[in-house]
């Protein structure tokens, strides 16, 4: 049984003119080139579901007329949603300008004239960014100037947890980009 409303071009498939590019065909649009985890998103939820419950919290403290107590309970329900929605940003994502790693507290991009090496590796990885380290793949990138990036991708992070063969479609995808928007002789 087709689901038409629940597929990414049936906006497009309602037009006769096909010669409209499809949303993930725009290289200039920065862009996930994987699907984020359960992980990633069941913690987002969570966090999503507890900003709720804060921001009833606030309206019931407000309703009642402290002031005060419903401005604090309004900060602390703003900083949980937002660490929510950070936290479902959080990844890799590319366009045509460049790679850019965002993590929860900050974003690097570097454009594809100045990275160097993108590869896969083996080596040991943080278990879902917590501090215990377990063996898996990393997809790592330098500079080059010889710097080293921060890990971009593990195949034990909250995206690719379990998912092995989703790791490896997005390890390829990105340095499928590296070796599509480096220069040539750029090793």
């Amino acid at each position: 049984m087709p689901l038409p409303f629940l597929t990414a071009d049936s906006a497009f498939d309602a037009h006769e003119d096909t010669q409209l590019p499809l949303p993930h065909e725009d290289h200039d649009r920065w862009r996930r080139p994987y699907r984020p985890g359960p992980w990633r998103v069941a913690f987002g939820a969570v966090l999503l579901l507890i900003g709720s419950f804060m921001l009833l919290a606030t309206m019931t403290v407000a309703f009642v007329g402290e002031a005060v107590g419903a401005l604090i309970c309004l900060g602390a329900a703003s900083l949980v949603i937002g660490s929510a929605l950070r936290l479902l940003r959080a990844g890799v994502w590319v366009s045509r300008a460049g790679l850019r790693r965002v993590s929860f507290l900050g974003t690097r991009t570097v454009a594809w004239q100045d990275l160097g090496e993108v590869r896969t590796v083996q080596q040991p990885v943080r278990w879902l960014g917590l501090p215990r380290t377990v063996q898996g793949q990393a997809l790592t990138a330098s500079t080059r100037s010889g710097g080293e990036l921060p890990v971009l991708l593990t195949d034990h992070n909250a995206d690719f947890l379990s998912r092995t063969e989703a790791f490896d479609r997005a390890a390829d995808a990105v340095e499928a980009w590296a070796a599509e928007y480096r220069p040539a002789g750029v090793a």
